[in-house]
C-alpha cells in the first residue's frame, strides 16, 4: 500500500521517512506507550464524564475488529473486550491514555439481531454524544476489509455529516485479503470519503493481528493530543 492508500506516511513500514514523518511515528510510538485505563461507562447522555480532555471515538459495525484494534493500539490484549457475541457493547466506554487523549469505544451498530428498540436507543445516543462534544476531536469510523461499506455503515455516515462531526475511514483486518483486493478497497473507500461532508480524505490500512498500519494511525492519534 502507498502514503496515499495508507493515509499516514510510514503506516506501512518499510518507507524511506522524512524527518517530519519520523517525528510524527515517534510521537506516537510515545503517546501509547503511556498507560492506558478504563475509568468511565455511559448509557445515556447525562452519564458522559467531564470533558477534560481531548478525545476521539472508535465506531463501526458490530464484529468490525475494534475491540481487537484498540488492544493492538495499546499493546494491552485485554483493554477492549473482545466479544464473540456481535452487538454486546451497547455503551460508550472512556479509556484515559497517559492523561493526554481520552479512547471512547463506542457501541457496535448495525447488528441485524438487535431489537429495534436497542438500536434506536444506541442511535439516538450516539447522535447526541457525536453533536453536543465538544471535546470530540475526531471519529475513527471502522470498516470491514473484507465485506467494504454496508447500509449500516452509510447510515451512520449520514449521521456523523448531520452531527458535522469530522471522522476518518479505518480499514480493518487488511491481513485478511489479498494485496489487490485491499488496494481496491482503500481506493473505494477514498471514493466515499470525498462523498461526505465530515470526512477526511485520508484512508488508514490497519490489521490488529500483524500491525500493519498501527504505527501510522498511533501518530495520527497523538496529532490530537492535548
Amino acid at each position: 500500500m502507498g502514503d496515499d492508500a495508507a493515509g499516514c506516511p510510514g503506516a506501512g513500514g518499510g518507507q524511506d521517512l522524512s524527518p517530519v514523518e519520523a517525528e510524527a511515528l515517534e510521537a506516537g510510538r510515545r503517546l501509547f506507550a503511556a498507560t492506558c485505563v478504563f475509568f468511565h461507562a455511559a448509557q445515556r447522555l447525562a452519564e458522559l464524564p467531564p470533558e477534560t480532555r481531548p478525545e476521539v471515538a472508535f465506531a463501526g459495525r458490530s464484529n468490525v475488529g475494534k475491540s481487537s484494534l484498540l488492544n493492538a493500539l495499546t499493546g494491552r490484549r485485554g483493554l477492549a473486550r473482545v466479544s464473540s457475541t456481535p452487538g454486546r457493547t451497547r455503551q460508550l466506554n472512556f479509556f484515559d491514555l497517559g492523561g493526554r487523549l481520552v479512547l471512547v469505544d463506542m457501541p457496535g451498530y448495525g447488528y441485524a439481531e438487535a431489537a429495534r428498540s436497542v438500536k434506536e436507543a444506541w442511535q439516538g445516543l450516539m447522535f447526541d454524544y457525536l453533536r453536543g462534544r465538544a471535546s470530540l476531536r475526531r471519529v475513527m469510523l471502522l470498516i470491514d476489509a473484507r465485506v467494504g461499506f454496508k447500509p449500516a455503515d452509510e447510515a451512520a455516515m449520514a449521521l456523523l455529516d448531520k452531527a458535522a462531526s469530522a471522522f476518518q475511514l479505518v480499514l480493518t483486518k487488511a491481513d485478511k485479503v489479498k494485496p489487490q483486493v485491499l488496494s481496491a478497497m482503500a481506493r473505494r473507500a477514498q471514493q466515499v470519503a470525498r462523498a461526505h461532508t465530515a470526512a477526511l480524505p485520508s484512508v488508514l490500512v490497519t490489521s490488529a493481528e500483524t500491525g500493519l498500519g498501527i504505527p501510522g494511525l498511533r501518530a495520527e492519534l497523538a496529532a490530537l493530543a492535548g
